[in-house]
């Protein structure tokens, strides 16, 4: 049972985010189509999933078309209710519930100001007085989740849900921007930018480049403030230590080095990912 699922850029499109952890944080197969978002194509590219005209949008096995990312959670968790994507507890599913829907509704100050944005950390953004309010309600929102429902495990609600898909690009933008929160709430972020799942999500972005750069801003470039990666690199030629590429069987074409090592891919997409953040792909890591 496998969907298809039509997102935008890695590095800028915080909706397609959320749509991407809701199968990849919960083990449901999906087939991922790219959408020209900043290519000029985007109305062309979804014009066989109307009246679908934002990403992202999930097509299910049978065919139905579903927009929306809140439409999808809810459409994904009945279709998979043994997921684990809403806690159990109804209590704690109730105010899950509400978290996402003012997420998905809310924070406009947040979502103005600071595009999301995956490429590095600004060392001088200033926040304005809204956004600064709209960083206030979340950390209300996230202390109350940890306190009531999450004390025993690193998520919103102890074990990872839908609440920890929709907030993943609010951490991004905490981080990325440098934006001041609490220590609670800085410590939930670093979950977010460690989670091998979204270094997957920003390792794949990076593959891509841009000139211009959508929302550039006037500021400091620093580097992005998640786990360093291992320091790997594309080299022209082998021989690798493997014969077929750990991600798709086939043969070798395309190589990188890491600490000293030689490894092979069947394709620069393969390798350029893994390259970008070799500890994020366990596929890749199996041949150290």
């Amino acid at each position: 049972m496998t969907y298809d699922l039509y997102i935008g850029d890695r590095m800028f499109s915080s909706w397609s985010l959320r749509g991407w952890l809701m199968f990849e944080r919960f083990g449901i197969p999906a087939r991922t189509q790219p959408v020209g978002l900043y290519s000029g194509t985007m109305k062309q590219d979804l014009e066989p999933l109307a009246p679908a005209r934002l990403v992202p949008v999930m097509r299910t096995p049978e065919g139905t078309v579903i927009g929306d990312t809140l439409a999808m959670a809810e459409t994904l968790a009945e279709r998979h209710p043994d997921a684990g994507f809403w806690p159990v507890d109804p209590e704690a599913r109730a105010l899950a519930r509400w978290l996402v829907a003012e997420m998905h509704s809310g924070f406009t100050a947040l979502r103005g100001d600071c595009p999301m944005q995956l490429h590095s950390g600004y060392t001088d953004f200033t926040p304005s007085d809204a956004v600064c309010a709209d960083l206030a309600r979340i950390e209300e929102l996230w202390s109350l989740a940890r306190t009531r429902h999450g004390p025993e495990g690193p998520w919103l609600f102890g074990a990872y849900s839908l609440a920890d898909v929709f907030y993943a690009p609010v951490a991004a933008r905490i981080a990325g921007y440098g934006l001041p929160v609490g220590d609670r709430a800085a410590a939930y972020v670093a979950r977010h930018l460690a989670d091998p799942a979204f270094r997957r999500w920003r390792a794949l972005g990076l593959t891509k480049s841009y000139d211009p750069m959508p929302y550039a801003m006037a500021v400091t470039h620093g580097p992005w403030p998640g786990p360093a990666p291992r320091k790997a690199r594309a080299v022209d030629t082998g021989p690798s230590e493997n014969t077929a590429c750990p991600f798709s069987g086939k043969p070798v074409a395309d190589f990188l080095e890491l600490d000293g090592r030689v490894f092979g891919f069947c394709n620069p997409a393969c390798r350029d990912k893994t390259v970008n953040d070799p500890e994020a792909w366990p596929a890749f890591m199996a041949l150290l």
